[in-house]
């Protein structure tokens, strides 16, 4: 091979030597590097072309950009930079077949053209690397674990161990020499890279307790995030909050504080109503005949108020009922309780399989809280609104019906109309 390449290259100088100036083997240098070069843009455009014909029929969406983010786009970037890769190999290959070996200057086009296959070998992995997240973006159904993390580790890795090789190629030295030497700088690329590193151990702990992903509603207040999840990253989370603001979390933020995740409330289709309506104290009191008459009227409470009345009735036949003090009797908010049990019971976006009860709770200085808790059986935000306004919206209505009143504190009107009966 030795002898044929020298013979093709006096062959060369003889054809040429009488059409160049002084010092032909400089000519001839000149010459190859020409030849080189024209051989590496053909077959650059060679492939890129065969490349993007194939794509074509083999992908929906057009290609439109190299920086657009669909499969097809990144596939035409994989091979560009896999033509690259080619490239080089190819032009080491020519270097070697046309420049004598020893040469500077084939030792100059051989540095080159490994750093450039090195560099667009990364390149080309970081190209397949986000095809693959692409892919899982458009997943359907998202996987709990978080790729985009996993995937910018191996590409923070590629990278460290592509930037070792390239040294080591311009050194002339092993790359083991250079990794026995990181022993010595390992407190500082532990410095470098903690959040690297924090992330990715957050992340394994967020995947391996499905802890986390992608289109949950996170809410932590500590860094005012209260959003969906639309990212987890190696080293952050972003959330898009309800006021379509970004927040960015750290991913180890998540493992080392708390935070509140509402995908247990999504998944199980109901979401929950508990809000307390005060009642005026001094409205409490028992009812009378006709207004428990008044009240049988309503469908809600017919049967309630005959089998309590059945049941009070009997237990009140030997007592003296002239005093309030003996015997029962219904009170009003006693009945209103009841009438709001009913009323959720039968309210069509009321979910009937959960927790569903009207409760008392401890009277204040802010009345008497009567708190409805249930669940509505969407979980759509603005629909869980509308049901609560509306249940909220009846109740506040029928207080007078019960003949009670809703607990305010006072304001000015009241405090002049006070005034006012004074004079």
């Amino acid at each position: 091979m030795t002898d044929i390449r020298a013979e093709l290259r006096e062959y060369l100088l003889g054809w040429f030597g009488q059409y160049l100036p002084a010092n032909p083997l400089l000519w001839y240098d000149i010459l190859v590097l020409c030849w080189l070069a024209i051989f590496a843009i053909i077959l650059h455009l060679i492939i890129r072309n065969s490349a993007k014909h194939f794509l074509k029929g083999r992908f929906s969406e057009r290609i439109v950009q190299p920086d657009a983010k669909t499969p097809a786009d990144l596939a035409f970037k994989l091979a560009k930079h896999i033509s690259f890769v080619i490239q080089g190999a190819v032009v080491v290959i020519q270097a070697r077949l046309w420049i004598p070996e020893g040469s500077s200057f084939l030792h100059i086009i051989e540095m080159v053209t490994d750093q450039w296959i090195i560099l667009f070998s990364l390149l080309s992995l970081f190209s397949l690397l986000d095809i693959f997240q692409v892919i899982s973006d458009r997943r359907a159904v998202r996987a709990h674990f978080p790729i985009r993390g996993l995937l910018q580790t191996i590409k923070l890795i590629a990278s460290v161990l592509t930037g070792i090789l390239a040294v080591s190629l311009l050194m002339n030295k092993s790359p083991l020499i250079l990794l026995s030497g990181l022993g010595a700088l390992s407190a500082v690329m532990l410095l470098v890279f903690k959040d690297a590193i924090l992330g990715l151990v957050a992340g394994i702990q967020l995947s391996a307790n499905n802890m986390l992903a992608v289109g949950d509603w996170l809410e932590m207040p500590k860094y005012g995030a209260d959003g969906d999840v639309i990212d987890i990253a190696l080293t952050t989370v972003k959330v898009r909050n309800w006021d379509k603001t970004i927040t960015t979390i750290p991913t180890y933020a998540l493992i080392s504080d708390s935070f509140k995740n509402w995908r247990g409330m999504s998944e199980s289709g109901g979401r929950r109503i508990k809000r307390s309506i005060h009642l005026e104290m001094n409205s409490v009191r028992f009812l009378n005949e006709q207004e428990l008459t008044e009240l049988r009227k309503a469908n809600l409470l017919t049967k309630y108020i005959d089998t309590t009345i059945s049941s009070i009735s009997a237990e009140n036949a030997s007592k003296d009922m002239s005093c309030l003090l003996n015997g029962r009797r219904l009170t009003n908010v006693g009945t209103f309780r009841h009438y709001l049990i009913e009323l959720l019971k039968q309210h069509p976006k009321i979910h009937q399989n959960m927790t569903l009860m009207v409760r008392q709770l401890e009277p204040t200085n802010k009345g008497l809280p009567i708190e409805i808790y249930t669940f509505t059986n969407t979980t759509v935000w603005a629909e869980y609104e509308g049901i609560q306004a509306d249940i909220f919206d009846h109740i506040l209505a029928i207080l007078p019906v019960f003949y009670l009143k809703a607990h305010e504190s006072p304001t000015g009107n009241d405090v002049r109309s006070l005034s006012i009966g004074k004079l």
